[in-house]
């Protein structure tokens, strides 16, 4: 951590910068020793994930409050002198003023970065219709160029998590997204080379966020040689400490403690969170 902190704009110029060029990892941490232990470990920006969040307050993904997110996103911020990315779900709006005004908020917490998705948590109808996606998209950019434009703007199709895994349209909503004033795009749930190359082309020149949450046959170079300017993992962290959890758990209940083989030294923990934020 530099010797003094980064203000708020610092950090949203250095996150813009890494859009520019190359390709970054973007992990995400559920809390505020998650957020300090990846900056600890040289990663250049985090991104919050509304799983990993609501799992730690027993809370299924999508069913926690905006005034809970946003406290959580200032908990985040604080807790890191790196950039945050807010995963924003939907924009927790019923409709683009809803979106705008709770954008604005998100914004006033230090973020460097706001992604909106397009579904709408309805399993007979679960995608938002085009039109209404790109005003609440719109009312998004509108909220964050009013309070100065420098936070990112991240525009995700949500087609192949909620089971309608159509390439041609998840492209066509990115391009609208694109047009609507994201500065960045993202299909989470795309995994194959050709998925991924034909959606960094169709958003060309903007940056593209690919999601690989869980084994991937691809290495980081590999998805920044198909175009992929940034990597992020969702959940997957937060699954990965649950499935420790749920195994140490597990052997306790068989009257054993071998579940704590892999369990990190709490002096080592100790003397991380020792040093100032």
């Amino acid at each position: 951590m530099p010797s003094s902190p980064r203000s708020v704009a610092e950090k949203r110029a250095a996150f813009r910068a890494l859009h520019a060029s190359g390709c970054f990892v973007l992990p995400n941490p559920w809390d505020a020793g998650s957020a300090r232990y990846l900056e600890s470990a040289g990663f250049k920006a985090l991104a919050t994930t509304s799983s990993g969040f609501a799992w730690s307050r027993g809370l299924a993904d999508n069913h926690v409050s905006r005034d809970a997110v946003l406290a959580h996103l200032r908990e985040i911020v604080a807790a890191t002198d790196l950039p945050v990315n807010a995963d924003f779900e939907s924009g927790f709006g019923a409709d683009a003023a809803g979106v705008a005004q709770s954008v604005g908020l998100a914004v006033d917490t230090g973020i460097a970065g706001l992604s909106i998705e397009d579904s709408t948590g309805n399993a007979d109808s679960p995608l938002l219709p085009l039109h209404v996606a790109v005003e609440r998209m719109k009312a998004a950019r509108s909220a964050i160029d009013a309070r100065g434009g420098d936070t990112l703007l991240i525009g995700r199709a949500e087609n192949f998590v909620v089971g309608m895994p159509d390439l041609d349209d998840a492209i066509a909503r990115l391009k609208a997204y694109a047009q609507a004033g994201a500065d960045c795009l993202y299909a989470p749930g795309i995994n194959t080379r050709e998925q991924i190359a034909a959606v960094v082309a169709a958003v060309a020149p903007k940056p593209v966020n690919v999601l690989v949450g869980s084994v991937s046959p691809f290495t980081v170079q590999e998805l920044a040689d198909l175009g992929v300017r940034r990597v992020s993992v969702g959940g997957g962290l937060a699954r990965a400490a649950w499935g420790g959890f749920i195994r140490a758990v597990e052997t306790l209940t068989e009257g054993r403690f071998d579940g704590f083989l892999d369990a990190a030294p709490g002096n080592q923990l100790n003397d991380l969170f020792r040093k100032p934020v």
